[in-house]
């Protein structure tokens, strides 16, 4: 008691007491501030009613790749969607076009790549590059779900995606859609599996199990697209289906049918505005043939999981 008396005596013991409280203070409000912007952040994201829509073209494409196609589609459903390019470069720099009109929810983002040459080893590399992109824009926009669109080896940077970054309990993918994405590459029998393949299968239980899938494939002679096989397409299934909420894979022909002029076919921007677009209804487990030759298909005639 005495010592205790002595110490309340001493100014320096009462300067030493102020300097402790003063540097708990000065340490508490940096962490109750971070506490409070983290806390306005989650509950701005759960607030939010931003759902776009983030593409990543195939390889050899540009960021540009998808303009024609966003155009086709505002004039289809007369929306405007509007349309934001990130160009990811080597150095991880990240350069922006476009931007994101006021009350648009659901914009149009395209992810592209200064390094989008073709090959396991580089998709590897883009689904990173893509993550670093995805960041950046889950923290400027707040966004608490989303739809991904991929074409070719898009499709892949997404998948790779998915088992190997997407961990994130405030952010949902709500659907998935590929269009003639090599799953297999250029391998048209799935018993000879790439190595790709055989590790997109190995981690598949990393992929959210409330995603819907579509896989888009085209035939131009039964066998391929003219350049991807039809059955690489189909190798999806052993990645997505039995994991996935559903998998359904739909099958185009006809003469847009070609790898790359399936974008500009009036009927994936059909089922794009059905499935992928303002997405609520769930779809089940499906294998569908649709030619571009003939009308426009009810594809809500699913047969089961």
């Amino acid at each position: 008691m005495k010592l205790i008396k002595k110490f309340f005596r001493n100014k320096k013991s009462w300067l030493l007491l102020g300097i402790f409280f003063g540097l708990i203070i000065i340490l508490a409000f940096p962490s109750y501030a971070w506490t409070q912007a983290n806390v306005k952040q989650m509950a701005t994201r759960h607030n939010s009613k931003m759902s776009p829509v983030i593409m990543i073209p195939g390889s050899s494409a540009t960021q540009d790749r998808f303009d024609e196609l966003v155009q086709k589609i505002n004039q289809a459903d007369g929306r405007k969607h509007s349309l934001l390019k990130l160009k990811v470069m080597n150095s991880g720099q990240i350069n922006v076009t476009g931007e994101i009109r006021p009350g648009d929810n659901e914009p149009f983002i395209v992810v592209g790549f200064e390094n989008n040459q073709d090959g396991y080893d580089n998709i590897k590399k883009e689904s990173k590059m893509f993550n670093s992109a995805f960041t950046q824009l889950t923290k400027k926009y707040n966004f608490n779900n989303f739809k991904a669109f991929g074409h070719s080896n898009g499709g892949l940077v997404f998948t790779d995606f998915l088992e190997n970054y997407f961990d994130n309990d405030e952010i949902t993918m709500k659907c998935l859609m590929t269009v003639g994405t090599p799953y297999n590459f250029e391998e048209s029998s799935t018993s000879r599996k790439t190595q790709m393949l055989a590790d997109f299968i190995k981690n598949r239980k990393k992929i959210p199990d409330d995603l819907v899938v579509y896989s888009l494939s085209g035939t131009q002679n039964y066998d391929s697209d003219g350049i991807v096989p039809i059955n690489s397409v189909a190798a999806g299934k052993y990645i997505y289906q039995g994991q996935a909420a559903s998998y359904t894979q739909i099958t185009v022909s006809g003469k847009m049918a070609q790898h790359s002029a399936m974008l500009d076919n009036p009927q994936i921007i059909t089922i794009m505005e059905q499935y992928l677009l303002n997405q609520k209804a769930k779809a089940t487990t499906t294998n569908r043939n649709l030619n571009d030759d003939s009308p426009t298909t009810d594809f809500n005639n699913n047969t089961g999981n």
